[in-house]
């Protein structure tokens, strides 16, 4: 074997020895992009399902506000009913306390007329 023939031989073993590497570091690399592809598309459903996450909670709390704006509402209408029936009261107690008033005035001063009469005739 001359000179030439022995580096044509080492050219060609190394350049199938390099050929070899490639292809294993491509089917390393075709795997590892095979990987972030998974992981991309994994990151990215995630991302979405957070998306629709926070558009629920939004509207969650759009509902929730107006739950809350209702019942003040209904709570103020109840103040009102309560203030109403209050008034009312107070009015219905002042026109019985003064009916009560004027019928017990009214019984004293029969009740002093008659016993004044009582004692006219005992005198006489």
């Amino acid at each position: 074997m001359s000179f030439w023939d022995k580096i044509q031989e080492d050219l060609k073993k190394n350049f199938q020895e390099g050929l070899e590497i490639f292809r294993e570091g491509s089917s390393v690399v075709t795997d590892t992009l095979g990987k972030f592809t998974e992981e991309g598309k994994k990151k990215y459903k995630v991302f979405n399902l957070n998306m629709k996450v926070q558009e629920d909670f939004a509207k969650l709390g759009g509902a929730i506000y107006d739950l809350i704006d209702i019942i003040a509402r209904i709570n103020k209408m109840e103040n009102q009913i309560t203030s109403v029936d209050a008034k009312d009261t107070k009015k219905t107690v002042k026109k019985t306390a003064k009916k009560t008033v004027k019928k017990s005035t009214a019984k004293k001063t029969v009740r002093k007329r008659s016993t004044a009469k009582k004692q006219t005739k005992k005198s006489t």
